[in-house]
């Protein structure tokens, strides 16, 4: 069971990755990132690159939607990045992760889509500052 809600993410963030540029300043969809929420909802988003680094990565992409739709915990996470294969938020998505909720350290991060690699936010973030606002 496990092997196929990672085979659902994974194709969802790849079927939403499409590289194009938008305006001389925007790029998009490079990047393409699924979350399983707590409730079992499935979103999606894409990175968008501007030429002010204004733009937003995947994960926060899909984060926002998520929060626009009345959630905010995740279960799990896939990020397809440009060259088509799993990997880690990077720092910013990292934070607004762990910032979602008390429990976000346990929350799921493909790391390997062929072996099925797993890693927690709490091994991404081992000394997060921010705990002890949540008691």
């Amino acid at each position: 069971m496990e092997k196929e809600i990672w085979d659902l993410l994974i194709s969802k963030a790849k079927e939403v990755r499409n590289p194009k540029v938008i305006s001389p300043f925007i790029e998009g969809g490079q990047v393409g990132a699924a979350i399983l929420t707590k409730a079992g909802n499935i979103y999606t988003g894409v990175c968008i690159d501007t030429a002010s680094t204004l733009g937003i990565c995947a994960e926060r992409n899909a984060i926002h939607t998520m929060i626009t739709n009345g959630e905010s915990k995740i279960d799990k996470i896939v990020c397809i990045d440009s060259s088509g294969r799993a990997g880690s938020p990077c720092g910013a998505c990292r934070e607004l992760i762990m910032q979602l909720d008390k429990d976000s350290k346990n929350i799921e991060i493909l790391q390997n889509e062929e072996t099925y690699e797993v890693i927690t936010m709490e091994e991404l973030m081992p000394d997060w500052w921010g705990y002890s606002r949540f008691e």
